[in-house]
């Protein structure tokens, strides 16, 4: 789906990252980026029907837009420099893009020069969502931590994302919580390295449907506490 012309334009944008050059280049975006990112969607959602019938995802919502939000931030660089897609429960509510995560755990793939990878789980959800979290995992912490620590998954995908952790277990929790490493957490996600040869590859949506179906407890554990069941069929 992605030739190796996919890496060099972001290449290339990362040189250039100004409004001209990018629209005298959008063909080229279009071409490398865009469309081979909506065959993979419509591809892995096709797959996901299959073996996590209640993950879905389309190109019209499912491929994270590559202009930047410039308002809040010193650059003002108007692009980003690499591209994703994320694949979420059925039932959550998303908006075009899927610029936020935090209606539902699910499974992510980005594409970067050099750091390609596949992710899942719920990246920083708001406040309710990671409350309902946080109560899941303080009544019964035993059932996500057997999944984390299962050799198959920790082969692949090591610990989970430490991204903006919490020194303290939070109120109301005690200090001395059995579950006060989790419930620390701002995130629960997961990644694993995807190489740029597998992503110019025929074979990057069995790369990916593999790290997935790995994944996959962890996201129904996480999808059942915000209140999204699993299904047997779409």
């Amino acid at each position: 789906m992605f030739s190796p012309r996919a890496f060099t334009f972001l290449r290339q944008l990362k040189k250039n990252n100004d409004r001209e050059w990018f629209l005298s280049h959008k063909e080229q975006f279009e071409e490398h980026l865009l469309l081979p990112f909506r065959e993979l969607v419509e591809e892995m959602d096709v797959r996901l029907a299959r073996f996590a019938p209640e993950i879905g995802g389309s190109p019209k919502r499912s491929i994270f837009r590559i202009y930047r939000d410039v308002r809040f931030s010193k650059d003002k660089s108007p692009y980003k420099t690499n591209m994703g897609c994320w694949f979420t429960h059925v039932m959550a509510g998303h908006g075009v893009g899927s610029e936020t995560h935090g209606a539902g755990a699910g499974f992510y793939f980005h594409l970067e020069p050099g750091s390609c990878f596949a992710a899942a789980g719920v990246w920083m959800p708001p406040r309710d969502a990671l409350n309902r979290i946080r109560g899941a995992l303080a009544a019964d912490h035993n059932t996500f931590s057997k999944i984390l620590a299962s050799a198959g998954f920790k082969r692949r995908f090591g610990t989970l994302s430490a991204e903006k952790m919490l020194v303290r277990v939070p109120k109301p929790w005690d200090k001395d919580h059995p579950a006060g490493d989790l419930l620390r957490r701002s995130s629960f996600t997961v990644s694993t390295p995807v190489t740029d040869a597998d992503v110019s590859s025929a074979k990057l949506p069995t790369v990916l449907e593999k790290h997935y179906a790995a994944a996959l407890p962890m996201v129904r554990w996480l999808n059942s506490a915000l209140g999204h069941a699993p299904a047997a069929r779409r």
